[in-house]
């Protein structure tokens, strides 16, 4: 359910996503406002859970970790049981950065980033042996041309 959001709201939130770590001060100057409106609506967000968490983004490559695959999932499974497996299975991997439920042909996505093809295939060993998947496929991203986690407020 959407929450109604006013424009200051939308400004705030445009220079949290923008950058998280600005203090009250450096926001509110942006945005035209004082400090104490803009905490107080920070925290209205948060308690509606607009703002979920607040973290910081790291460059993968600087730390090694220079391969992104996109791994397409195809399952003959669909029983309950089995989705609660294999999204354990997801969850407890770190290197999976996003999973997505599809429609169409494939059933699932992933974004797995590791540090090279080798860490990959210890990745999907892991994950084959312990879910049954119909079909993987895994493309090597060659280039990241656009990245971001912000929505176009």
């Amino acid at each position: 359910m959407a929450v109604r959001l006013d424009d200051l709201d939308r400004k705030i939130l445009v220079e949290l996503q923008r950058d998280a770590g600005q203090s009250l001060d450096e926001i509110a100057r942006k945005v035209g406002s004082s400090k104490t409106p803009v905490w107080n609506r920070v925290k209205k967000m948060r308690e509606a859970q607009v703002i979920r968490q607040q973290t910081v983004l790291l460059d993968a490559e600087s730390l090694g970790f220079e391969a992104c695959f996109f791994v397409l999932i195809r399952t003959s499974e669909h029983e309950a049981e089995w989705q609660a497996k294999f999204l354990k299975a997801l969850q407890d991997r770190p290197e999976v950065q996003e999973a997505h439920r599809l429609a169409g042909d494939i059933d699932y996505i992933l974004k797995v980033r590791v540090k090279n093809a080798r860490a990959y295939d210890v990745f999907y060993q892991a994950l084959i042996s312990e879910v049954k998947v119909h079909n993987v496929t895994a493309l090597l991203s060659m280039e990241e041309i656009k990245a971001t986690v912000a929505l176009p407020l």
